[in-house]
């Protein structure tokens, strides 16, 4: 967080818990304390911040125990998370217990997060993801404020403002494309990482509007509403970018809490009769203009090839993957489907999935938790929420509900 969490943070936006006897116990009416010490019994207190920091910390563990490789592909995001995680812990000390040592520390830290934020999902819009050299001028926002630190402090807060609002532009920017614009996200996930893309964009404009807020405040009313602006804001806008990160970092990850049967994890199963992609709306805006007969030759392509070589059992398939194995630009793939099936890339792989289960949920005995394994899928909460998209059902009532009908009545409900 830019001023409102390094500067301007007060009281108001900590969690006190605390034994108030007043409130308690009904202004004493309530079960009395029978210690004669209670007026000077010390008080439990825990900046929320503290609490912030303790939730992204499990996070951020769970992805490290993912492993090297997780490292190495979310690593942008593992730093991310480790930043805030580390920026709550000096809020807090600071304006929880009075610790003034940390205060120069946190608007430098500060100004690392819209870069990081910015970097972090820029990854998953390019094929070759990663840090080169030419990424050195998003040092310099941190550069800048350090500078004016050492300087003098009073254009600091405008340095960060601009920070923010800045790279929260820029972010919005990458998600004009919609979650075919992902092209480095893993396909059953894309969706969620596009929103926590929003998400992240729209958090680091409303904490550089806070600022100005509290900046007007200051100037207009000597800081009169500052606590219940802050109150009101800065939490919940560290939480939120918080929340962006983890959505995506646990997307690319494939983190879920149903791995225990990723041990259950093998090779699909022979092909059985065609099924179609079972057709639903998508909730994503997608192109309304008419398509060539290159789209449709380009769609043509694309559906022999996700029926005869099945790539969407491959669970980190992305679509800068699918446009290698086509041999085109992926800007063309995604137009060919927008325009063609009338859905998203992800959409699209993803009909092709919930196909399958279908297959396996009617004609085998497997239970769901490996179903979504052979299908494609990486996480329940991704399989769940795709499969209720096609079907309009969870997984278990649908066999449930096929369980019941006619056999002459299940090859036309597996058909989609």
């Amino acid at each position: 967080m830019p001023q409102s969490a390094a500067w301007s943070v007060s009281s108001a936006t900590l969690i006190t818990i605390r034994v108030d006897r007043d409130r308690a116990f009904g202004h004493g009416r309530g079960i009395p304390f029978r210690s004669r010490n209670i007026e000077n019994a010390p008080m439990l207190f825990v900046p929320l911040s503290f609490l912030v920091a303790l939730f992204l910390a499990v996070f951020l563990v769970r992805l490290l125990r993912e492993g090297s490789e997780s490292w190495s592909r979310n690593g942008l995001f593992l730093a991310l998370l480790a930043l805030y995680v580390v920026q709550s812990l000096l809020v807090g000390l600071r304006w929880g217990y009075g610790v003034m040592a940390v205060l120069p520390v946190l608007p430098v830290m500060a100004s690392l997060v819209p870069a990081l934020s910015f970097l972090a999902f820029r990854d998953l819009t390019r094929e070759s993801p990663g840090l080169s050299w030419t990424d050195w001028p998003h040092l310099l926002p941190m550069l800048a404020t350090l500078i004016l630190l050492l300087i003098g402090r009073a254009p600091v807060d405008l340095v960060i403002i601009a920070n923010f609002f800045g790279y929260g532009l820029a972010l919005l920017w990458l998600a004009r494309l919609g979650p075919d614009g992902l092209l480095a996200a893993r396909l059953d996930g894309a969706l969620r990482s596009y929103r926590a893309l929003q998400l992240t964009g729209l958090a680091l404009i409303a904490s550089a509007l806070t600022d100005v807020a509290i900046s007007l405040d200051m100037l207009w009313s000597g800081g009169h509403y500052s606590p219940m602006v802050v109150s009101a804001a800065t939490t919940l806008i560290l939480l939120l970018l918080g929340i962006g990160a983890v959505t995506a970092g646990q997307e690319e990850a494939g983190q879920e809490e149903a791995g225990e049967e990723e041990a259950g994890k093998g090779e699909a199963a022979d092909d059985g009769p065609g099924f179609e992609p079972p057709g639903a709306p998508s909730d994503i805006p997608t192109s309304t203009k008419s398509a060539t007969e290159g789209h449709r030759r380009l769609a043509t392509d694309l559906d022999r090839l996700m029926t005869e070589r099945r790539l969407w059992a491959d669970p980190d398939l992305n679509l800068a993957r699918l446009a290698r194995r086509l041999g085109m630009p992926a800007r063309a793939v995604s137009e060919a489907v927008n325009r063609v099936h009338g859905v998203s890339v992800s959409h699209y792989v993803n009909n092709h999935r919930i196909t399958e289960a279908c297959r396996l949920l009617a004609d085998t005995d497997l239970p769901v938790t490996r179903i979504l394994f052979e299908a494609g899928f990486m996480t329940k909460s991704n399989f769940n929420r795709e499969f209720l998209r096609v079907t309009g059902e969870n997984p278990s009532d649908w066999r449930r509900r096929l369980s019941l009908l006619p056999s002459g009545e299940k090859g036309t409900q597996t058909a989609g």
